[in-house]
């Protein structure tokens, strides 16, 4: 069960309580309500308290990055007591940038006397693409304000997706290598991610997959992971020891398919590649004690321990401390989406990239922001908690968990400020 996080008199961090725990202390006023997300109570009348060292463990994603706080009792080991997703909005960050840059080009093209500016523009050393360093920047900002909250001691990060040393380079034909505890892990892993979790051949999910070589080692097939994929157990069967081009010769679309996504790099592996030494640089740079661990030995923590595969679960299993967690796997984490904060841009500009108009630089309209998460207490529906979005009259959209609807700003009541984040 998700923990309440708490904070004595001072905001001092102190062990999270069970809910019902937070419960009792609100309804006899020892504490009051601090946070709504995460969910923070601030005691009244305690100052300091005993509390167990207690490990922020992350698992970095492309798309989604698990965190999870796991804290070591004294009879009962360690326990995960908190933990959460959270989105990134990189890949909305990539579409907007490439959307400038269209528009500039094209604004370029008809006015061709303006003098070239890229010339004028340098990186510094250990620049990132901004669609990347968001990456970085929203899971440190979690990392810090968690340190804030909970009394965090250590940190611990999967620094590499896939270990290519313990793999020894496979990529090269006719080298033997040694294979390590972990080696089937890291290729499997790999292969897990290159292929979606899918059956090459008939696209199974959530079923129990092989791996198998494209083109058979009795025909001259290697060993290299380009050319193994995942396959179920029926279609291993069926193919057997026939080359793919084969199998599927009455199907060239999917053959096709597979012999381009079998050369085809890791998008997100690589996006993850990029930022994990940034980020561990800022998780060092903290002053806490760092461990680190790949992706083979979470995903061997995890399958040891029989836990399913979730971001969350991922992040508690990770490096040599996950090897040993108690966990509930129906525990329903927190979920973070990274929403921004209003954008920077001005103009409103039409499909030829000129403007078309300028939006108001006022970002707050009677005491509410984009962003902002409220009661809405609209008469004729159920009272519903959701995120408003502003506009500069007296109608308002909040988008709840399951409704949108428009609402005058005097039936709203705020919960939480908008800090660039919506929960769920």
């Amino acid at each position: 069960m998700q923990r309440v996080l708490v904070l004595d008199k001072n905001r001092q961090p102190l062990m999270p309580c069970h809910p019902a725990r937070a419960r009792q202390l609100l309804r006899r006023g020892k504490a009051a309500v601090f946070r709504r997300f995460p969910f923070t109570i601030i005691l009244k009348d305690r100052e300091s308290g005993v509390t167990q060292p207690t490990v922020l463990k992350l698992d970095p994603g492309s798309n989604t990055t698990g965190l999870a706080l796991v804290a070591d009792f004294a009879r009962r080991g360690k326990v995960l007591v908190w933990a959460a997703e959270l989105r990134h909005r990189g890949a909305a960050i990539r579409k907007a940038l490439a959307d400038r840059r269209a528009h500039r080009r094209f604004r370029r093209f008809k006015l061709r006397y303006r003098p070239a500016r890229f010339n004028n523009r340098t990186r510094p050393s250990g620049w990132l693409a901004p669609s990347l360093q968001h990456r970085v920047d929203t899971t440190m900002t979690w990392v810090q304000r968690l340190m804030r909250w909970t009394p965090v001691t250590s940190l611990s990060q999967e620094l590499v997706r896939f270990d290519t040393q313990a793999m020894q380079n496979p990529e090269i034909s006719g080298v033997e290598y040694q294979q390590g505890t972990l080696f089937g892990y890291e290729v499997r892993e790999y292969l897990l991610e290159k292929w979606v979790r899918k059956c090459a051949y008939c696209d199974a999910e959530n079923v129990p997959l092989t791996i198998d070589h494209i083109h058979p080692r009795s025909k001259g097939g290697s060993n290299r992971v380009s050319n193994l994929t995942l396959a179920c157990f029926p279609c291993n069967q069926r193919k057997g020891n026939r080359d793919v081009a084969e199998f599927l010769d009455r199907d060239p679309k999917r053959l096709a398919r597979i012999e381009a996504q079998r050369r085809a790099p890791l998008q997100d592996a690589a996006a993850v590649n990029s930022i994990r030494w940034a980020l561990w640089r800022n998780l060092v740079a903290t002053g806490l004690d760092v461990e680190v661990g790949t992706g083979g030995r979470t995903k061997r923590n995890r399958s040891q321990q029989q836990y399913p595969k979730e971001h969350w679960i991922d992040a508690a299993c990770v490096g040599e401390s996950g090897a040993n967690v108690r966990l509930d796997p129906f525990h329903k984490p927190l979920a973070i989406q990274a929403m921004g904060h209003g954008e920077r841009q001005r103009a409103r500009l039409n499909r030829y990239g000129f403007p078309r108009g300028y939006k108001l630089r006022a970002r707050s309209y009677l005491g509410f922001r984009t962003g902002d998460v409220v009661f809405c207490a609209k008469p004729k529906i159920e009272v519903f908690a959701g995120r408003v979005a502003i506009r500069f009259r007296p109608s308002f959209v909040v988008t709840g968990a399951d409704r949108k609807v428009e609402s005058h700003p005097k039936y709203l009541s705020m919960i939480q400020k908008g800090d660039g984040y919506a929960y769920a």
